[in-house]
């Protein structure tokens, strides 16, 4: 049987990122895999904030860290850092790896509840290595030895987004991904069925495929322009519609975290490079105008801008269908959703992912995209409802943004959620979510929100017993951090001078 010919129109993260997980998957045996991209439509281009799964995906491509990391001036990640957004002046860390460990039958924060309705009042951060590497610009890998405490480390990357897209292209064109220049003009279509059977480009060449993949960002070429599926308008709850972006020459240490920092009508990012940091102030345009963005965010960066700032405009949201007929959207063409937990990479991942377990043959069996479009749909709204709870949690009330983002309604899954854990102390999440009961656990906590009861499961455990086991586990890690190298001269080892 004759190869699935399939088609990605655009390039950038998603479209390399697409071209190079097919590419390997399928080796030019059961699918040729074509890429149409022009050098003369740009790309958003800001991604520079990751979440572990990025290491999972480079595992499976068989890509070595080291020369990933050197190719895309990357540092490492251990979480967010997000300040004054309970109320101004607060600050907690979003990390990424458990709290504590188990050492009873329940969760291992209800132990810490317990501690704290003694007295205790030992910051849960205390008891997360990510956390306690963080306050110390510290960092090492995971440790191979099961014993350290180490070994349960979890991390991810800071990198410039369009290096990767380059490493990408170079690393899918070996595994056999031809890559045509050109614009598309003009989509042709089955007139029956309404399956695309081609793309004409600005040249007058026609480019035939089978399976068509729609990575051209917010235009949506094929998903939308073309298939008109619709789109579902999340703005109701995550207000923010624009950035304004610029990079700037790094500070030192360079933080092995993503700063997260609530501003009057929305946050500001900062994430460092080994080459530059990136920056950018995502806004509610009800709120704050694109000059008053623009001057708020140059007045709070740390070092001299190296760019003019760039806006992007942008609606909150998804695609009602992602995968219609012989087209999928991936990416940017698929939904939007604002990088406040450096979720956008991590979509584009699941859409690739998901094709390949879902690569069908050329008869398109309905089932294969019926499954693809609910498991989208859900992890959507999944990352959606995570993001909208760090504005619903806010106390602040200094501005009108924040009152709003105080009082604004949100779904009755995350409603449930914060109900069952501000009354129990307990966190309920499925199997396939995204962030785990420690994300919640590390917002919910951070924020301001108290549980009025923890598991009656954690008094099984004698007093003394208890508070033996977590001052083990917190000195444990504060003696962890003061062995390992800072972020910085980890990062020298490695690759060498800085910038």
């Amino acid at each position: 049987m004759d190869p699935l010919r399939i088609i990605i129109v655009g390039g950038g993260t998603a479209g390399w990122m697409t071209a190079a997980g097919l590419s390997y998957a399928c080796r030019d045996r059961i699918a040729q895999v074509t890429l149409i991209e022009s050098d003369e439509i740009g790309t958003i281009g800001v991604g520079e904030a990751s979440i572990p799964s990025l290491v999972t995906f480079n595992q499976f491509l068989k890509i070595d860290e080291r020369e990933f990391m050197a190719h895309t001036k990357a540092t490492f990640k251990l979480g967010i850092e997000f300040r004054n957004w309970g109320a101004l002046g607060d600050r907690y860390m979003h990390p990424f790896g458990p709290f504590g460990h188990d050492f009873g039958m329940a969760a291992f924060h209800h132990y810490w509840l317990r501690a704290q309705a003694s007295g205790d009042l030992t910051p849960l951060s205390d008891y997360n290595l990510n956390s306690v590497l963080a306050r110390r610009n510290a960092f090492a890998p995971p440790a191979s030895d099961r014993n350290s405490p180490l070994s349960a480390l979890v991390y991810a990357y800071h990198f410039d987004a369009g290096l990767y897209a380059r490493y990408l292209r170079s690393y899918a064109e070996n595994f056999g991904v031809t890559r045509i220049e050109g614009q598309v003009v003009k989509v042709g279509q089955d007139a029956e069925s309404g399956y695309i059977t081609g793309l004409t480009l600005s040249d007058g060449r026609r480019v035939e495929g089978d399976l068509f993949v729609d990575c051209s960002g917010f235009r949506a070429l094929l998903i939308e322009e073309t298939l008109k599926v619709g789109y579902e308008d999340w703005s109701g709850l995550l207000p923010c519609d624009r950035a304004v972006a610029v990079p700037s020459e790094n500070q030192y240490p360079l933080t092995p975290y993503t700063r997260a920092t609530a501003r009057g009508a929305g946050w500001q990012w900062r994430i460092p490079l080994r080459h530059r940091t990136g920056n950018g102030l995502v806004y509610a345009s009800d709120h704050l105008s694109d000059d008053q963005a623009t001057e708020s965010l140059l007045s709070h960066l740390d070092g001299k801008p190296l760019a003019d700032p760039r806006l992007i405009r942008f609606r909150t949201g998804r695609r009602r269908t992602a995968w219609v007929k012989n087209c999928v959207a991936i990416g940017l063409s698929a939904g939007f959703l604002e990088p406040l937990e450096s979720t956008a990479i991590h979509l584009t991942q699941r859409g690739v992912t998901k094709l390949i377990t879902s690569l069908p043959r050329k008869g398109f069996d309905a089932v294969l995209a019926k499954r693809f479009n609910q498991e989208t749909r859900f992890e959507y709204e999944d990352v959606r409802d995570f993001l909208v709870l760090h504005y619903a949690l806010t106390r602040r009330h200094d501005t009108a943004f924040w009152n709003e983002s105080r009082t604004r309604d949100i779904s009755e899954t995350l409603k449930a959620r914060i109900a069952l854990f501000e009354t129990t102390g307990r966190i309920q999440i499925g199997s396939d979510e995204l962030f785990k009961d420690a994300s919640w656990l590390a917002v919910m906590t951070g924020q301001g929100l108290r549980p009025r009861d923890y598991d009656p499961l954690a008094d099984m455990i004698d007093a003394e017993d208890l508070r033996r086991s977590l001052d083990f586990i917190r000195a444990a890690f504060a003696r962890t951090a003061e062995q390992v190298p800072s972020h910085d001269q980890f990062l020298k080892a490695q690759f060498g001078p800085l910038g």
